[in-house]
Parts: structure tokens; sequence; C-alpha cells
């Protein structure tokens, strides 16, 4: 029998820290010697191309698409880590029914912290009114209601972050 890999579904607002937690837990795990691979939202939405927007429909299709990606590499053994905003009850429940050996993290920071990181420029966009589709900003971010691991990312370092992940991982089957 084919012992399926793990995915672990990060969740948060944007510039919360799911990215940097993934690709951190990632270069770990392979440093063990262990299968892992990142899927990210937005690199995901880049693929798909500039007609890809950030509607309810835009956003499922791309929550869509991940879960493909999830369980295909799962289904070959590997760790898999999603980074992605997964903002709405639809793609949450979506998520739950859809992936293999699923385990949800919310990626918890609060929104102001986020704003103050803003890499990618949004919440300033947001502010001036350039965009009006940021969860956090034109929309609450609600957090999940039963994460399986909660990553506060604005009192804790990212190697902590990464020993919790880690640590987690090993204990489920």
């Amino acid at each position: 029998m084919i012992k399926h890999g793990k995915v672990l579904w990060l969740m948060g607002p944007t510039s919360s820290g799911k990215t940097t937690i993934g690709d951190a837990v990632v270069a770990c795990l392979r440093s063990h010697g262990q299968g892992a691979i990142l899927f990210d939202g937005d690199e995901v939405r880049d693929m798909i191309g500039s007609g890809q927007g950030f509607s309810p429909t835009d956003r499922m299709k791309t929550v869509q698409i991940l879960v493909d990606l999830a369980n295909k590499a799962a289904t070959a053994g590997l760790t898999v880590i999603v980074a992605a905003l997964t903002a709405n009850p639809d793609t949450r429940y979506y998520i739950t029914k859809k992936v293999i050996n699923l385990r949800l993290g919310y990626v918890s920071c609060p929104i102001a912290v986020c704003a103050e990181r803003d890499p990618k420029g949004l919440y300033a966009m947001a502010a001036r009114g350039e965009i009006d589709t940021l969860i956090g900003v034109n929309g609450d971010y609600q957090a999940p209601d039963n994460p399986d691991i909660v990553l506060d990312t604005q009192a804790c370092e990212l190697s902590l972050l990464v020993e919790q992940v880690e640590t987690y991982l090993e204990e489920y089957p």
C-alpha cells in the first residue's frame, strides 16, 4: 500500500508570513532528506495569467488548482505545504472536502502588522483606493474556526515557527 504524503494548508491574511514559513519549512524538510514542495497561491495565480482576477469565482479557480497540485504531490509521497489566503468560506469548505491527508494551519498576524510588512505594496495600494479586493482592508479576514496548528508570526521568530511546524508534521500520521 502506498502511503500518501501530508498536506499542510497555511492560510492567513496577505503579508502574514504564509509563504515565508512555507519556504523555510520545505527547506528544513529537504535538508533532512524528506521530499517536500511548496505551492503558493500567488504563484499559481501568476501561472493562470493576467485574466485571473480576485472575484470569488477567480479565487475558487486558484484554490481548485492548488488542491489538484497538492493531491498529486501528496499521492507521490511528498510533504506538501500550500500557502494561500483562503479567506472565503466556500474555498475553505472545498479544501476540507477535496484535499487528501489535509491539516489546516492558520498563520496569525494582526492586519496592522501585515500592512507594515506589505512587501508587495498591496496595503498601500488599497489605502490609496487603487485596489478594492484586498481581504483585510476591503473586507474582513476571518480566522478559520478550528485550525490544526496556529502560527503567530507577530509573536514568534521564523526559526521557532519552522520548528513548530516540523514537530507538528512529525506527530500526525
